[in-house]
């Protein structure tokens, strides 16, 4: 028995169902109903619902019946042909898609390296691979500029519908980003035997990241920063060495805690305090109040500038941070100098003595 010869339309068919995941049947019932729309076009009067169409998907013959009757115009062949043919390109991009969208759901709060393709108004069209992303405003870095074929790593945030359906999104200014360059630029980290336990961020200019761990022999923010700085300083460079990055050990005692975090301020006091806030109490909720007495030669270190320091500290440990001025290590301090002029007053009567 002779062997069946497959036409080029049926074997176009197959290998685009192959490839691409596109069920035969699924492709072929589009395809009818694209023929139908197509005869619409010619014919405005008719009634779709009474005319059906069949296709051979052995030769692509597409015929047009109206109550089973053959009422396919002249030439209509043709057209129906590069109908099928757009239609099918049309599914091999949908379903292109949709396997790009479900490979970055599984991507979802990592970090990438992209490229930025252009603008679209306020926001950045961001080649990330496979396809394109989309970082809006609230992911931008504030003071960051950004440029035509700018390569960055970016963080994905999340996967939301838009107007022409689902869109990823890309961050910079994510917790996120931070923490995975961690992971990129510090073998301990990535390999767990050094946690993160704590990111507190203000995009473009500070960051505090809380680093622990609990194998001996490992020092968590020295594997951070790295010999000489260089595993900080490369991610400090990925923010153009705008951004500002303490790396501070986590404590499990809280008191500890929030001196190690307001770094570089030293020789603080921590005084805890639970206080009910008016807009927590209905809740049985407490907000926890730390104060802190600070040096007045370390005030200013405490704080930071325009407050950023102790308002970092403060998210990063959970506790609404107080400062003020230690008073008492301050007497402590001038109690040499009230001696010295106390000795210097005893001396001026034997000084008057010995001349006379």
């Amino acid at each position: 028995m002779p062997a069946v010869q497959r036409s080029e339309f049926l074997l176009a068919l197959n290998q685009v169902a192959n490839e691409r995941g596109v069920d035969v049947e699924v492709v072929l019932d589009t395809v009818k109903n694209a023929i139908l729309a197509a005869y619409k076009k010619d014919h405005a009067d008719a009634e779709l619902e009474e005319y059906t169409a069949t296709l051979d998907k052995n030769t692509g013959e597409a015929t047009v019946l109206h109550k089973n009757k053959d009422v396919t115009p002249p030439g209509f062949g043709r057209i129906a042909a590069q109908t099928a043919r757009q239609v099918i390109l049309q599914k091999i991009r949908e379903k292109e898609k949709e396997a790009i969208i479900a490979d970055y759901k599984l991507r979802v709060g990592t970090i990438v390296n992209g490229m930025i393709l252009r603008f679209a108004g306020p926001n950045i069209i961001v080649d990330v691979g496979k396809t394109e992303a989309l970082m809006p405003i609230p992911e931008q870095i504030p003071n960051e500029k950004y440029h035509l074929n700018q390569r960055l790593a970016v963080y994905i945030s999340e996967i939301r519908a838009g107007l022409k359906g689902d869109e990823i999104i890309v961050s910079r200014a994510s917790n996120g980003l931070l923490e995975g360059l961690f992971k990129r630029e510090v073998p301990e980290v990535a390999k767990g035997s050094v946690v993160i336990k704590n990111i507190a961020r203000e995009p473009g200019a500070r960051s505090k990241v809380a680093v622990y761990s609990n194998q001996q022999g490992i020092d968590p923010v020295g594997s951070c920063v790295g010999q000489r700085g260089v595993r900080v300083q490369a991610i400090i460079q990925e923010f153009s060495g705008v951004e500002k990055i303490d790396i501070i050990q986590w404590q499990e005692n809280a008191k500890d805690y929030i001196a190690q975090a307001l770094s570089p301020a030293k020789n603080v006091r921590v005084e805890l305090d639970k206080k009910p806030s008016s807009a927590k109490a209905s809740e049985g909720q407490e907000e926890k109040i730390a104060h802190v007495f600070v040096p007045v030669e370390e005030l200013s270190l405490a704080i930071g500038r325009d407050g950023q320091n102790v308002r970092l500290a403060s998210k990063l440990t959970d506790y609404r941070i107080e400062i003020e001025e230690d008073k008492t290590i301050k007497k402590v301090s001038e109690e040499p100098k009230e001696t010295k002029e106390t000795e210097e007053k005893k001396e001026e009567p034997k000084k008057e003595k010995k001349t006379n």
